[in-house]
């Protein structure tokens, strides 16, 4: 259990954001982006244990991608706390474009220039039909926007969303270079991130945290 909280806690608004569960294109290294890919058997794992520990935060809302992998992901948190998570569409991944089920040694092979481009985090060669990270920016901080305007002082909400999407989210809600992306780590399955927003600023209170079946919680949030 945690402490009771204090004062300066009780005004302070959280915001989890918790990739997915794994999948089978997530062992394959495929670019999964808003193809609909349910969870594996090992995600459901995930994400029950993620479930068990961040409902303890006592979350006032949810909220999720509409793709299949974040809405079973939020299911678990669903039964955990009673709540009813409301799904949106700009909580989706980025759109890979013709990369979309793609092997990464194929993607590499065969789009080499928007590889490393992709990898640098830099959207001057995109694949064709590709999301750059400004339009994901956009749409994501924006929903973003919108859950933390819902909840008040004290409360914590959670949004199930995307790896890459979430930090592209992250660095856009601080107003981080774009540069600073490709110096995070990327999220693994159901891992979080969690920003914290108080009367003066809002900041990055949790950077690819986890719970696994059989091992210990974290214990920033």
């Amino acid at each position: 259990m945690t402490a009771p909280s204090s004062g300066a806690d009780r005004s302070r608004r959280r915001l989890v954001l918790l990739r997915h569960g794994q999948t089978a294109w997530n062992l394959q290294l495929r670019g999964q982006g808003q193809s609909d890919i349910p969870l594996d058997e090992e995600g459901h794992r995930q994400a029950a244990a993620a479930a068990a520990y961040l409902s303890i935060r006592e979350p006032v809302g949810l909220w999720c991608s509409d793709l299949s992998r974040a809405v079973q992901t939020c299911g678990y948190l669903e039964e955990r706390t009673g709540l009813s998570a409301k799904q949106d569409a700009r909580l989706r991944e980025y759109d890979l474009g013709e990369r979309e089920g793609m092997e990464l040694g194929a993607f590499v092979e065969r789009y080499p220039a928007e590889h490393e481009s992709w990898e640098s985090r830099d959207d001057t060669v995109l694949v064709p039909g590709a999301e750059s990270t400004a339009e994901v920016q956009a749409r994501m901080v924006a929903a973003l926007g919108e859950i933390l305007d819902q909840i008040g002082p004290g409360e914590t909400a959670i949004a199930v969303s995307h790896g890459a999407a979430i930090q592209a989210a992250v660095c856009g809600l601080l107003g981080w270079p774009g540069e600073v992306a490709a110096q995070l780590r990327g999220l693994d399955n159901c891992a979080w991130a969690a920003v914290e927003q108080t009367p003066e600023r809002l900041r990055l209170l949790a950077w690819n945290e986890s719970v696994r079946p059989g091992h210990d919680a974290p214990a920033t949030l």
